[in-house]
């Protein structure tokens, strides 16, 4: 072997030994992003059933004006649109299973 074929086999062994490192840190990162999306995504429908929650004890007969309610209901509606700025985030995961939920509690 001359000097430039055993230079290009270095070359080519630490290239491909590169992209494979590449591609395993890429699948690593991948798999991290999809799990943190699922999360956010049960987040959010953690903070819309309990908005719901909250709207539907607020308009109880029982505690229909109560101002802590009022308030708790209103933060909790404030919290809601804030995570709505990371939907791009959550429906990178299944997001059908999150919009047939929220369309059953409107309905309700």
């Amino acid at each position: 072997m001359s000097r430039l074929e055993i230079i290009l086999c270095a070359s080519l062994l630490v290239s491909v030994i590169m992209n494979i490192g590449v591609f395993a840190y890429a699948r690593k990162a991948v798999s991290i992003l999809l799990s943190s999306s699922e999360e956010l995504g049960d987040l959010q429908l953690m903070i819309n059933s309990f908005t719901n929650h909250i709207t539907g004890l607020y308009e109880m007969e029982m505690y229909y004006g109560d101002e802590t309610l009022r308030g708790l209901m209103e933060h909790a509606n404030s919290f809601a649109d804030q995570m709505e700025n990371f939907e791009h985030i959550y429906s990178l995961s299944d997001l059908p299973a999150i919009e047939s939920v929220d369309d059953e509690e409107e309905n309700n």
